[in-house]
């Protein structure tokens, strides 16, 4: 998975936004205004951050060499990742459901009713 494919991905989800609020090459993809993914698009290798259960962010940092601690960003709650290798495509979406779903959870009520057209 490139940087166009995971863009391409996320944005398809529901109520998914995207915006640079740090600087320009800073690509951050929101569901509700709270960030489930972020990446540098310029950077290579190209890796992303994003949001993990604690407990299974350790079993994918000892499983896959190129899964290691959120950098930047709460190492307990955030894996930065990089595709290729034994991180195939469909680990990437898995990887990028799962930190989705999360922030999605973590929305009130309201917020994901509207995003769901409910």
């Amino acid at each position: 998975m490139d940087i166009a494919e995971l863009r391409e991905y996320c944005l398809a989800k529901k109520g998914t936004t995207e915006d640079y609020p740090f600087d320009e090459t800073t690509l951050c993809l929101r569901v509700g205004g709270k960030i489930f993914a972020i990446t540098d698009i310029v950077k290579l290798p190209f890796t992303v951050n994003l949001k993990c259960d604690p407990e299974r962010a350790i079993e994918l940092r000892e499983r896959y060499s190129n899964i290691i601690p959120g950098y930047h960003m709460n190492k307990k709650l955030w894996n930065t990742v990089e595709p290729g290798g034994e991180v195939d495509d469909t680990l990437m979406r898995q990887l990028i459901d799962h930190s989705y779903e999360l922030i999605f959870a973590s929305l009130k009520k309201k917020q994901r009713d509207e995003i769901l057209g409910n």
